[in-house]
């Protein structure tokens, strides 16, 4: 028997955080299994290896396009059900894989599963909610959210502590299982029939064409594409920057976790200042903070030869995270916000532009890791910039069509 909820349920928010946190959990908890998983399919470049983390995001793209006019045509659980379980055979694949290409095409297909919970989710908070509470509960979300990359690292090295990579996909596995019972025993469906819009290729165009060409829309696009393609470097090379370069070992996964709570912090933060003085104005305070910081540290990296402690390096980083973890949830819900009679095909356009350029910009600074910490402070100073200068045109230009 499925027990019914009304919309007011107080299980939405953590049932939210926890569909989106299993894109999140698929990426890092194989971080610290990255230089085992490079032994065990004879991976000789070690940079080839940061294409385990990086093929999640690229599955992703593909998987955003489609699963926001899926939702939008026959509601938001069914098409949930269907991407959970393409994640679970990714799971698989990668489970069994003996080399690094069908280990790849796995993290593809968990990569394209997992899209869906992040692009329906987000249309299902756009169903519920808009302005400000819209943002406020994004934060909360992504504030319980931020607790699966804090602790997933350390899940995946306890998991190595008793057996292997394998056992790590094994869990992804049962923890999606578990994804779909709550789903399908407690949360109710949040688009109603007379919602819907048909699925068709020129629904699909003129979605698309709409969402592009929505000024605003288009501006925080290209910023936040921008800002977390220099996220998504670090996520790469994370592992080689925490556990090679200064030797952290099994500290890797405390040290991860600790940048990863400075980003849920922030979430929290942000939620109680949206209100008092808007999600346009913290983006801007925080790109600007973000740079002048990435400026400082970048002539303190010249001025000591290249090479720095791990206790700067940490610093410097968990303070950058504290002012992205303010522009994860501002950015997205500006983004959509023009967009709510269209929120599932807008999100997904929305999210996949965003992360076709974020994993193009991504795996270019993680491929330049070369021992050093030039590449990624030098990429979050310039695309920090960057992601300034499209929020202001944007600005502009929407004012001179008011």
């Amino acid at each position: 028997m499925i027990i019914k909820t009304d919309t007011e349920n107080k299980l939405f928010v953590p049932l939210m955080a926890f569909l989106m946190s299993l894109i999140a959990l698929a990426i890092d908890a194989m971080l610290p299994a990255l230089n085992q998983i490079k032994e065990s399919l004879n991976i000789e470049n070690a940079n080839d290896v940061q294409l385990v983390i990086s093929s999640v995001f690229f599955g992703m793209s593909f998987g955003l396009l489609l699963f926001g006019p899926l939702s939008d045509a026959y509601g938001r659980k069914k098409p949930l059900y269907f991407g959970i379980l393409i994640f679970i055979i990714g799971s698989f694949v990668s489970l069994l894989s003996k080399d690094l290409d069908i280990m790849l095409f796995g993290r593809f297909l968990q990569g394209f599963g997992a899209s869906s919970c992040r692009v329906i989710s987000t249309a299902m908070i756009r169903d519920k909610f808009s302005g400000q509470e819209m943002g406020k509960v994004m934060s909360l979300i992504m504030m319980i959210f931020i607790i699966v990359p804090a602790l997933a690292p350390s899940l995946g090295q306890l998991i190595l502590f008793y057996s292997t990579w394998h056992s790590i996909f094994l869990t992804f596995i049962i923890l999606a299982f578990i994804a779909l019972l709550i789903l399908w025993i407690r949360q109710e469906e949040t688009l109603k029939l007379d919602k819907r819009i048909p699925i068709s290729f020129k629904e699909i165009i003129r979605g698309s064409k709409e969402t592009l060409t929505t000024t605003a829309t288009r501006g925080y696009i290209l910023s936040s594409g921008l800002i977390f393609g220099a996220f998504v470097g670090y996520l790469s090379s994370s592992q080689q920057i925490l556990q090679n370069l200064y030797n952290a070992g099994d500290k890797f996964s405390l040290l991860f976790g600790c940048l990863a709570i400075c980003i849920g912090i922030s979430s929290f933060i942000n939620s109680r200042l949206v209100d008092s003085y808007g999600m346009r104005e913290l983006s801007i305070f925080s790109l600007i903070a973000l740079c002048i910081l990435s400026s400082v540290f970048l002539i303190y990296l010249f001025l000591s030869g290249g090479s720095t402690g791990l206790l700067q390096t940490m610093i410097y980083l968990g303070t950058s995270f504290l002012f992205i973890g303010i522009l994860f949830g501002n950015l997205n819900t500006l983004a959509i916000e023009p967009l709510g009679h269209i929120a599932g095909m807008a999100n997904s356009v929305i999210s996949a532009v965003q992360t076709i350029i974020s994993v193009g910009i991504g795996g270019y600074i993680g491929r330049l890791y070369n021992g050093t910490l030039y590449p990624l402070a030098g990429g979050f100073l310039i695309l920090g910039i960057l992601s300034i200068i499209c929020i202001v045109l944007h600005s502009q230009k929407t004012l001179e069509k008011v």
